[in-house]
């Protein structure tokens, strides 16, 4: 019998050996690349070893393993014929609780957002904006001592901008107005978040892709490969990269505040401008906790940069989520990332739900509600 989920199954033959030659071209300039970093790899390691970047966490004051929180979201737009259907969802996962510790979250805390809107090319922004929103909110409840948050941690400022931005578009809408009641308490959750200096707990963004080369830019390394790539061949099981400074944007930190008209508050500016002060100071650093697991991106406050038990807090942690091999990132944002992506599967069920609803109370040709509730496409992120 004919497979028909074969990857190359519909497509022409003459297409699929054009692409396997091609893909066989992207092999070898990615081999020539990493030969060329392998060769020169052990010069890096003494580079940063002199430059005196590069420590082993051995080194650093030992701590009890910490308690750890991993906080992701998603979101999906359905794109159908009459309107939009979007879902938001965040939640918030505890990580594997150390020996010592009897606290324990019962369940998985979550925020959810669904709702019809009218075709707006912006509506994606707006959901973006919203998942942050939750995302900050429910990292800024979490009362364990270290909080990982999916992502950089200047992800949050930059789609609240944009979305706001956006607003005016949206303020009589349901979506609208959900983006506007959040945003005090997205506000008043990211500047906890940020501004935060106490010693007993952390919030940090591990991001999965970055293209930022605080390191390569500072020893003039090939541009090829970002920092994280680098350090991931570069680095030894159980070393780190000290906490630098964070690589700032050319156009400076804002939220665009008049497009919250009738939600804005005069102390707004005042926990804007505190955030904006300390992202101007984050800092980042890189760690390679095991064998079988790349170098972490780990983006941190300034404080840390003088605090080795926070520091050795953080990377003990970061350790001992990342136990098991096939996991590259910390445990409770591996579990969080798997939970908020299969939002987009659980899609069509929802809209079967609406659909069936609609369809016993509609008293005119039911053709008519297949048509507008079929999704033409579907698109979803983070």
């Amino acid at each position: 019998m004919e497979r028909i989920d074969h990857p190359f199954y519909q497509l022409p033959e003459a297409l699929v050996e054009e692409m396997l030659l091609q893909s066989q071209k992207v092999g070898d300039f990615l081999l020539n690349s990493l030969t060329e970093i392998n060769k020169k790899k052990e010069a890096y390691r003494k580079e940063l070893i002199n430059v005196g970047l590069l420590k082993r966490v051995a080194e650093l004051p030992h701590v009890p393993s910490p308690t750890t929180c991993g906080v992701d979201g998603s979101y999906v737009v359905e794109r159908l014929m009459s309107t939009d259907l979007v879902a938001v969802a965040a939640v918030a996962i505890e990580g594997l609780t150390p020996p010592s510790e009897k606290r324990e979250w019962e369940k998985p805390f979550h925020k959810m957002f669904i709702n019809p809107v009218s075709h707006n090319p912006d509506i994606t922004v707006i959901v973006r904006g919203i998942m942050w929103e939750m995302e900050m909110i429910l990292a800024a409840q979490a009362p364990h001592d270290i909080v990982f948050i999916d992502g950089s941690i200047t992800n949050p400022f930059l789609n609240l901008n944009a979305a706001i931005s956006k607003l005016g578009d949206f303020e009589n809408t349901e979506i609208g107005k959900t983006l506007a009641k959040y945003f005090e308490d997205f506000l008043e959750s990211y500047w906890k978040i940020v501004c935060s200096n106490r010693s007993d707990k952390l919030w940090v963004g591990i991001p999965k892709y970055t293209s930022k080369r605080e390191i390569g830019k500072q020893l003039k390394w090939p541009e090829n490969f970002d920092d994280r790539a680098m350090l991931t061949s570069i680095l030894k099981a159980g070393e780190y990269i000290i906490p630098v400074k964070y690589e700032q944007p050319k156009e400076k930190w804002h939220i665009a505040m008049s497009g919250l008209k009738n939600y804005y508050k005069p102390e707004f500016d005042k926990k804007l401008e505190q955030i904006v002060n300390t992202i101007n100071n984050l800092h980042v650093c890189y760690y390679k906790p095991h064998t079988y697991t790349p170098a972490l991106r780990i983006e941190v406050p300034q404080s840390i940069t003088s605090n080795k038990y926070q520091l050795s807090s953080l990377l003990h942690a970061v350790s001992f989520q990342c136990g098991t091999p096939g996991i590259m990132e910390p445990y409770p944002l591996f579990i969080a990332d798997r939970m908020v992506k299969n939002l987009s599967k659980a899609m069509p069920a929802f809209r079967q739900t609406a659909t069936r609803r609609i369809a016993e109370h509609y008293e005119d040709d039911l053709s008519e509600i297949f048509f507008n509730m079929t999704s033409y496409r579907t698109e979803n992120g983070k």
